[in-house]
């Protein structure tokens, strides 16, 4: 049997010894050698509480505090057996009955009283108290504690395992409160035995020894009484132990040192209340009739202490100063590996002015590097792509109020977030002072107002922003525009094993036989392009493997992923179950299918520049008609069209979609023409 299994059955033994012990008669040298395991594990259990960190980190102490009690308790029942059957209960027993408390039977009892008055109506009562109210706050706080977990996770501030940790740990804490007011009763009922047993070994033993002994009533009185204050002095001692622990452990709050270290560096934090202290102590020891030594003894030990910590505060002051100062006029450092981290081009950064940095850890709402981890967990919802993590840093080469976004080391957009400034975005901002702006996603007129006439803003029907909402919405729509370039291979293998997770058949049908990871990244990153979003993966590569087997054209394979998306794609546009759509004029859809041409870089229409013109002309029209009229609609046409319309059409309205008759007939919903695009002359085959 190895050691793992002896302490696997230690407790069950134990637990099995402990209810012999309430049945079997034993030896008085067996008895003497449970009373001291009964006494040091009371001493292990009250240090460890002491020790411990967290009440968790006890979280056996509510089973433990049962099993010892039980343990106790049958001890007594052990010696109350000698005392009364022989007049004689072992060494340790009688030691504390006759050396500890000097022979004397009212010395005995007072000290017994004593210990007994301190355990049961100061620390039992309030350590049971304690625990009862800590219980009840535990369990009233813990919905609370999940909602807050729960907007954490869903804030993207962290990932589902850690939200699975803390639930666990709210959960732990409600039980180890829960058992502890429970635990405390035991506690609590152990008093009362231990003063019950006390008074009827004390009647029983002066009953026997008159009676059956032939001892006088001075002789009986005497010799059982001794031996009865000696037993309740071997139990009081360790039940008093275990109260202690167990108001300890129902005291202690969360901390991150175990109590000796957490207490002496909180009494010491103040250097000016040892030192009154000190000078306190001294002061009393001017008054006559008190000892002068111990006064001044301890009052010189606090203003040293006091001293002390005032020579170590100036020593880290210099230390900090010294660092400071060397920090700023170190070489940077010029090793290798250093040298290769300021080489690396980072996917996504945010470049602060250095006005700006207070934007980052400035409140749990308005902190910037929160805010971006849920806007990271926001499009991998939305667009199925993790966006890689983004690097903020200070930089003095950006005017004041400034930010910059990077990609690859190479900026994408800019713009400006005052501090102490709002930015107010509505028709109606004449009559309020501020810097006037134009919204870097939307394009609309704003002004950047001090905080406090945001409600003079609102009252004119303007919309108010604080700076970092605007610094992240312009964030959100670089990504989305950037996407594609995002997208890095690394990211296409990670999302290829979460598929392989779930469905294994498909990815090893793709990945590597029929499809590199390149290629499958090229598929993805133009699905991206046309905001398609990838996070049905399983989908996407069902499609991918019947459309490689044919070819491993990036076109064909990104409009075979599109089709077997589906109802996918034009879901996403439709209002009400509506999609309003712009559809080609017959023919003009039909001169255009004849233009296409197959190019290096996927399908192209190849058509007269000036018919072009006026194509696009219309189907701007067209569609900025619908935008006034707040219809905003996609433009479709025939399947074999659509990849190399799509192309076209970018260049003069990149955010209009462009769907196939099938990915819009397909998705049940009802359909409103709302424009036709035509040419006002034929296109010749």
């Amino acid at each position: 049997m190895n050691g793992k299994q002896i302490v696997q059955l230690a407790v069950p033994v134990g637990v099995v010894g402990v209810v012999l012990l309430l049945v079997v008669p034993l030896p008085a040298a067996m008895l003497d050698f449970l009373i001291v395991i009964n006494i040091t594990l009371s001493l292990v259990v009250l240090l460890t509480s002491m020790y411990v960190k967290r009440p968790l980190d006890f979280s056996v102490f509510p089973s433990l505090l049962l099993v010892l009690t039980l343990f106790r308790l049958g001890l007594n029942v052990a010696s109350t057996r000698l005392v009364l059957g022989n007049g004689y209960a072992g060494e340790v027993i009688n030691a504390f009955g006759n050396i500890v408390v000097g022979g004397s039977l009212i010395i005995g009892l007072v000290i017994f009283l004593i210990l007994v008055i301190i355990q049961f109506a100061v620390i039992t009562s309030g350590a049971g108290r304690v625990a009862e109210v800590g219980a009840r706050f535990t369990l009233d706080a813990m919905p609370g504690k999940q909602m807050a977990i729960d907007a954490d996770l869903n804030a993207g501030l962290i990932d589902e395992d850690t939200a699975r940790t803390r639930r666990a740990e709210i959960s732990a804490e409600a039980d180890f409160y829960g058992a502890m007011d429970g635990g405390s009763k035991f506690v609590k009922g152990d008093a009362i035995a231990g003063i019950v047993i006390t008074l009827i070994n004390l009647l029983g033993g002066f009953a026997i020894g008159m009676l059956q002994m032939g001892m006088s009533a001075g002789e009986s009185l005497e010799r059982f009484s001794l031996l009865t204050i000696g037993d309740g002095l071997v139990t009081q001692i360790p039940a008093l132990l275990m109260s202690v622990s167990t108001g300890l452990i129902v005291t202690r709050a969360t901390a991150s040192a175990d109590m000796g270290t957490a207490a002496s560096e909180q009494l010491t934090q103040s250097r000016t209340a040892l030192l009154i202290s000190g000078g306190a102590a001294i002061a009393l020891a001017l008054v006559p009739g008190m000892p002068k030594l111990p006064f001044v003894i301890i009052g010189l030990a606090l203003i040293i202490v006091s001293q002390r910590i005032r020579a170590n505060e100036v020593a880290e002051a210099a230390g900090d100063a010294a660092a400071a100062a060397g920090s700023a006029v170190a070489p940077s450092a010029d090793t290798p590996e250093a040298l290769i981290e300021q080489m690396r081009v980072h996917a996504l950064e945010i470049l602060l002015a250095p006005d700006l940095v207070d934007m980052v850890g400035s409140g749990t709402d308005q902190d910037l590097l929160a805010r971006v981890r849920g806007l990271r967990r926001k499009i991998a919802m939305e667009l199925g792509v993790v966006v890689p993590p983004v690097r903020t840093r200070d930089s003095v080469d950006l005017p004041r109020s400034t930010y910059a976004v990077r990609i690859a080391g190479v900026e994408v957009g800019r713009g400006q977030a005052p501090g102490g400034r709002l930015l107010a975005l509505g028709d109606n901002l004449e009559g309020i002072g501020g810097t006037s702006v134009v919204e870097p996603v939307f394009g609309l007129p704003g002004k950047w107002i001090p905080t406090e006439m945001r409600h003079a803003a609102e009252m004119v029907g303007a919309t108010v922003v604080d700076r970092v909402s605007v610094l992240i919405t312009h964030l959100g729509a670089i990504i989305d525009a950037n996407a594609p370039r995002l997208l890095s291979r690394e990211d296409v293998r990670v999302l290829t094993e979460g598929v392989k997770a779930v469905n294994p058949s498909v990815v090893d049908e793709l990945v590597p036989g029929l499809l590199t990871l390149g290629e499958v990244q090229r598929v993805l990153q133009g699905l991206l392009a046309e905001r398609v979003a990838i996070r049905d993966l399983s989908r996407i590569y069902e499609g991918l493997t019947l459309r490689a087997k044919v070819g491993t054209d990036v076109e064909g394979l990104v409009e075979a992923a599109r089709a077997s998306l589906g109802p996918a794609l034009a879901a996403p546009y439709a209002q009400d179950g509506v999609l309003r759509v712009l559809t080609l004029d017959p023919t003009l859809e039909q001169g255009l299918m004849e233009a296409v041409r197959p190019a290096e870089g996927g399908s192209q229409i190849v058509l007269d520049p000036a018919r072009l013109d006026r194509m696009l002309l219309s189907l701007r029209s067209k569609a900025a008609q619908g935008e006034a009229s707040g219809r905003e609609a996609v433009l479709v046409c025939a399947p074999g069209l659509r990849p190399a319309l799509r192309r076209t059409v970018a260049l003069a309205l990149p955010s209009l979609p462009v769907l196939s008759y099938s990915e819009v007939t397909g998705a049940g919903l009802q359909i409103e023409t709302v424009g036709v695009v035509s040419d006002a002359h034929a296109i010749a085959a």
